[in-house]
């Protein structure tokens, strides 16, 4: 169980990677974003490209934000050994505590878990590849 666990904190680390690129993408939307306030002309195609990157970088954000501190968490309870168990408890009561998690979900087998917490890497990587995509639109649209 712990090398399982070991794995999806490794997989999970990826995300870092993935939030760098989104951040960086998030930087050109605030650049071209800004750039009629330097002078450039404005054009409403772009500013809606702009917003759907942003908004897009938020949404990365947010589940960049889940996937690391379930990094965090995956790594120290596979260091965890024998007291997994008990440390799993801990885990659910110290969630279920700071309302981060509902009572439904305590008792989730590591295999279950590990599912989840992967699904959010997905969601990660999915707002990362809309933010190309919107990217790749845009240049259509501006050389076009």
């Amino acid at each position: 169980m712990q090398a399982d666990l070991m794995l999806v904190a490794a997989l999970l680390r990826r995300g870092r990677s993935l939030d760098h690129c989104s951040s960086a993408l998030s930087l050109l939307a605030l650049v071209f974003g800004l750039a009629p306030w330097l002078g450039t002309p404005a054009s409403l195609a772009l500013a809606l490209l702009c917003a759907a990157l942003l908004i897009a970088g938020l949404a990365e954000k947010y589940w960049a934000l889940r996937v690391a501190l379930d990094a965090e968490l995956f790594q120290h309870l596979a260091q965890a050994g024998e007291q997994l168990d008990n440390q799993t408890r801990a885990l659910d009561q110290a969630l279920q505590h700071l309302g981060l998690q509902n009572a439904q979900q305590v008792g989730r087998t590591w295999d279950l878990r590990s599912q989840g917490a992967l699904g959010l890497l997905r969601k990660q990587a999915l707002c990362l590849l809309l933010q190309i995509v919107i990217v790749v639109l845009g240049i259509f649209i501006v050389f076009a």
